[in-house]
């Protein structure tokens, strides 16, 4: 068989369409309506009996309030299990996405619970490592990395596909986790960016190794329904993704990307990915959002509404010591 016959994913020969998984919308709402049902399981059963009890798992909010981590590993357990099972994916898009979401989830909670948050961004953890500092960021770079080289690898093609979508998969692990920055963000750019990916690839024509029947959308079902399931979460700021939940969906929708779109397509998601990443590294993604009234009430849909600007003494925070409150009380009484 030819290399121009034989593509990443593609199962058996050219022209045996019988032989390639087929699904429709119809499968692929099933798909994202178990994957949501198994994302509340998960969570629920998580919160119950976190491993290594809540205190591993839980974060202050900039409100000081707690929320929880586990968010991250629910969506990724129930992205990862559906997507196994789901209607429509060739055994290597399956392979693929399991790979991409283990992988990328495991290096991003490794930064989660045992990183300072003191270095951040490439040049930061880079600075670090040209130091001999071997930051938790720098190991999960790379760690994610070589997921998204083994997922490339695992969806085949030509050593210039290979490299390409392993930068889709890496790419978008990274990238995806640059927009956790506020509650709710990162859900909302990955369904945007899922519809956008499933609708676009329908309409283009995908290379060999996708599904043509369906394009992007088996693989993106499962990873978009938990994600629903879960935005209550984080819009309520009971839970955060985590660098675990957001490298592991946007790995996800980098192999969707890598399965199912056109080489030339490919190539120009993975110019924006680059560019979007270098200019975070110069330029605040929040400020952006902020100054574009668009984006602000996109990102602030469903999030509860900002806390007040503190009045002095009427919202002093409690003092340390409990014997210091009845002072403090009557400092603020006029």
């Amino acid at each position: 068989m030819s290399a121009r016959a034989r593509q990443p994913g593609q199962v058996g020969a050219p022209g045996r369409q019988s032989l390639r998984p087929r699904s429709g919308p119809a499968a692929a709402l099933a798909a994202g309506a178990a994957a949501a049902c198994a994302a509340r399981a998960a969570y629920a059963a998580l919160s119950r009996r976190p491993p290594g009890g809540d205190a591993l798992w839980t974060r202050t909010n900039h409100r000081g309030e707690p929320v929880t981590l586990l968010e991250g590993p629910a969506l990724t357990l129930a992205s990862v299990a559906v997507s196994a099972i789901g209607p429509g994916l060739a055994p290597r898009t399956r392979a693929a996405l399991a790979v991409a979401g283990s992988g990328s989830a495991a290096f991003g909670g490794y930064d989660d619970l045992a990183g300072s948050g003191s270095r951040r961004g490439f040049r930061g953890h880079l600075g670090a490592l040209a130091q001999g500092e071997v930051t938790t960021g720098a190991v999960k770079l790379g760690g994610i990395g070589v997921t998204g080289l083994v997922s490339a690898m695992l969806l085949g093609g030509s050593p210039a596909d290979v490299a390409v979508n392993a930068g889709l998969v890496a790419g978008g692990a990274n990238l995806l986790n640059l927009f956790d920055l506020r509650p709710g963000r990162a859900l909302k750019v990955a369904l945007a960016s899922g519809t956008l990916l499933a609708a676009g690839a329908r309409a283009g024509q995908p290379w060999a190794g996708a599904q043509p029947a369906a394009g992007a959308l088996p693989a993106v079902a499962a990873p978009l329904g938990a994600v629903v399931a879960l935005l209550p979460e984080d819009l309520g700021e009971r839970a955060m993704l985590g660098d675990a939940g957001a490298n592991a969906v946007g790995a996800l929708l980098g192999v969707a990307a890598a399965a199912s779109l056109s080489r030339p397509a490919r190539l120009a998601l993975l110019a924006a990915i680059t560019g979007l990443t270098a200019a975070s590294e110069v330029v605040s993604f929040t400020a952006v959002i902020e100054r574009t009234p668009a984006l602000r009430w996109l990102d602030m849909l469903g999030r509860r509404p900002a806390p007040a600007a503190p009045v002095r003494g009427r919202d002093d925070p409690p003092p340390a010591d409990p014997r210091e409150a009845g002072a403090s009380a009557a400092a603020a009484s006029p």
